[in-house]
């Protein structure tokens, strides 16, 4: 097939899409706005918010998982550690993350995290009203996300 018999067969189709009214994508013009869409890289890293680099990924089947969390003005999260990578944004309200071993991240709405893998930590929302934050979590089947600390 020529060149030339593809872009009329192209042109032909994006034609029949078009009158058939199967248009899958419209531009911000298209629907009345003037914004344009913006992609903003929120955190691109090899390493946790403590700076320790992130382990490898476990061998296996993996598996996704991302909770919403929220956490009511006030409360303290058990103390806990992750084995596996996870990262996540915090949506609304504030939190304060703190490791065992002193080290402090503050957080407010919109800010992302890479949490801590292995450490032992807790959070706390010393705020007023409650937090939000979406997690993802690289995992394995069968391992757990998060094991709590005995006190």
């Amino acid at each position: 097939m020529t060149k030339q018999a593809i872009r009329i067969i192209a042109t032909l189709s994006v034609v029949f899409l078009l009158q058939s009214g199967c248009t899958m994508v419209r531009t911000s013009q298209e629907m009345g706005q003037a914004t344009p869409v913006v992609k903003k890289e929120l955190v691109k890293t090899t390493q946790s918010w403590d700076g320790k680099v992130l382990p490898a990924y476990p061998q296996g089947q993996p598996e996704i998982t991302i909770l919403r969390i929220n956490i009511p003005a006030g409360a303290r999260l058990e103390t806990h550690h992750h084995p596996v990578i996870n990262a996540g944004v915090l949506t609304r309200g504030q939190l304060t993350v703190v490791t065992t071993d002193g080290k402090t991240l503050y957080l407010k709405a919109g800010d992302p995290i890479v949490e801590v893998v292995n450490t032992v930590h807790y959070g706390i929302n010393h705020g007023s009203a409650p937090a939000e934050i979406i997690v993802f979590y690289a995992g394995i089947i069968g391992s757990p996300i998060t094991i709590t600390e005995e006190r």
